[in-house]
């Protein structure tokens, strides 16, 4: 988990994975993890995936103008594709605005 301003876009990514090509969706995951990060008004993001295949990963971005560039990358949109074609059998993409945000850690 990580710290996030209060005011915030928060882009929420909930989908289901095929069991087509383990090694290709870690890499691709991972290189898109690491690209998202370089890029301007990321903020962080948190994720989590049940044993079924339902992965939620939600991104955190300085402004909505941000988090649309992301979407707008050419690289992502190309993993984006490869997604569709490969690693997913359905997902759905909500964009929220984060009003307020608490943390707490023991």
């Amino acid at each position: 988990m990580l710290l996030h301003p209060k005011a915030s876009i928060a882009v929420i990514f909930c989908a289901r994975r095929t069991d087509e090509d383990e090694a290709g969706y870690q890499a691709a995951a991972t290189a898109m993890g690491e690209l998202a990060a370089s890029q301007p008004g990321y903020l962080g993001q948190d994720h989590a995936r049940s044993a079924d295949g339902l992965g939620i990963t939600v991104s955190y971005w300085q402004d909505d103008a941000s988090a649309k560039a992301w979407r707008d990358h050419p690289d992502h949109a190309r993993i984006r594709d490869e997604g569709r074609d490969h690693w997913y059998s359905e997902y759905s993409l909500h964009v929220a605005r984060v009003e307020r945000a608490y943390d707490w850690r023991k």
